[in-house]
């Protein structure tokens, strides 16, 4: 029991660990542009056509769970779990773009047991730039699939984040991004090929994650 806390522990760890790095070992590859003068840079630092790469870790914890019959308790119990991302920005304009995310998570419970989920959905976003800041917004629609002991489950995910970043050099960003998920569970009783809906046993989740991000244009 106490190595599994460790375990859990050690995981958390060496992802804050590598984020707290990685700006200071790609800033470094990076030199930046003198010739760029942020203090009136807005909307030009993207063009139509622009693309990036954010990579994501950090952690995840239960918000709130409900069904047929209201608010419900679960086993989940915070600080809770890990989570890591990497998502696909195709820019439209300076201020809409299009794109697609994957990633995971693993939630320990309190009876000891591990939920892992991974998820591949598509997005679109938004973003407003002062200077070196940049405050984007999006949403993202896809499908997941989790496991839970022995039981293993497929069905949809509704994602809402929310990121502030720096601007350390011409091609690389760095800040902080917070995640809201909705995940249903939809109930199906009867034999397979002939199922039925049991929305009173529907059950759906919501999840908090912050990550550390950091985001390579190109």
């Amino acid at each position: 029991m106490r190595g599994r806390k460790r375990r859990g522990k050690q995981r958390i760890g060496f992802l804050l660990i590598l984020f707290l790095f990685l700006p200071i070992t790609l800033s470094a590859q990076d030199e930046p542009n003198d010739d760029i003068d942020w203090e009136n840079i807005h909307f030009d630092v993207y063009a139509p056509g622009d693309q990036a790469l954010i990579i994501s870790a950090g952690v995840v914890f239960p918000l709130l769970f409900f069904n047929y019959n209201g608010l419900q308790d679960h086993n989940f119990k915070p600080p809770i779990g890990g989570t890591g991302s990497f998502a696909f920005n195709y820019y439209l304009t300076p201020r809409l773009y299009v794109g697609g995310d994957v990633g995971g998570m693993f939630i320990p419970t309190i009876a000891e047991h591990v939920l892992y989920m991974i998820y591949l959905g598509g997005r679109v976003g938004t973003q407003f730039i002062t200077g070196r800041f940049e405050f984007p917004i999006s949403f993202s629609l896809g499908m997941s699939w989790q496991t839970y002991l022995d039981y293993g489950h497929y069905t949809m995910y509704l994602r809402g984040s929310a990121a502030a970043f720096f601007r350390a050099s011409p091609s690389w960003a760095f800040g902080l991004t917070s995640s809201w998920f909705f995940i249903p569970q939809w109930a199906y009783e009867g034999e397979p090929g002939s199922k039925v809906r049991v929305r009173e046993k529907d059950f759906y989740g919501n999840f908090i994650e912050i990550t550390l991000s950091a985001k390579y244009q190109f």
